[in-house]
């Protein structure tokens, strides 16, 4: 698979209530141009909704997000998930998520954290939680000394901020849900979900410098 830092200049950051809300959201997202989707195990609904969207939507590439331990990597991949997300990292769920075959994106706040990662081998990260942790500066600063790595900021970003980091030699993509506004996706309006996936995949245009 192509690398999730590739896929699209945003990641949709999921939070799915409702399973039966998971494939009508995602085919939302995909026909505006974001393949890449990150659902959140912070449901009980999370997995079904993996599965759902994994068999039942064609495009999507579907990912678990907040992954914290070992068992969570095993019954997210068990679920379908082709790449996994997590806030940080420990040598033993960076263990487990090398040996579930797909994908996956560590967390990191610090420099220390990152030299840690590219010492194991890992040079494609998350950067979390990116405007806490110090921003675009922050990451411009990485890209100096440690140029191998790359990264996916989330965490407070938005549409002002997003160009920002994507101009940045050391950002693949952004992670975000400001397109999935509560009220939208309460109303269940898959169009306006679709017309703000739209924008957010247009914020590649002109932004990046790689």
């Amino acid at each position: 698979m192509t690398s999730v830092l590739d896929l699209a200049p945003v990641v949709p950051v999921v939070v799915i209530e409702d399973p039966a809300d998971a494939v009508p959201l995602a085919r939302a997202l995909v026909a505006g141009g974001l393949p890449a989707i990150e659902v959140t195990l912070r449901t009980p609904g999370a997995l079904d909704a993996i599965r759902a969207v994994g068999e039942e939507v064609p495009g999507a590439v579907v990912g678990a997000g907040t992954v914290i331990a070992p068992e969570q990597v095993r019954a997210s991949v068990g679920a379908g998930a082709r790449f996994l997300v997590s806030p940080g990292w420990t040598d033993v769920l960076l263990a487990a998520m090398r040996a579930s075959g797909v994908p996956f994106l560590p967390g990191v706040s610090t420099t220390s954290e990152v030299v840690a990662l590219l010492e194991r081998g890992v040079r494609e990260m998350k950067f979390f939680p990116a405007q806490a942790a110090g921003g675009t500066a922050y990451l411009r600063s990485l890209s100096g000394p440690l140029p191998q790595a790359r990264f996916c900021p989330t965490g407070g970003i938005g549409p002002d901020s997003a160009p920002e980091y994507l101009a940045l030699p050391n950002v693949g993509c952004v992670g975000g849900s400001w397109m999935l506004p509560a009220e939208a996706v309460a109303a269940r309006d898959w169009a306006r979900i679709e017309a703000l996936a739209r924008a957010a995949a247009g914020l590649s245009a002109g932004a990046r410098c790689r």
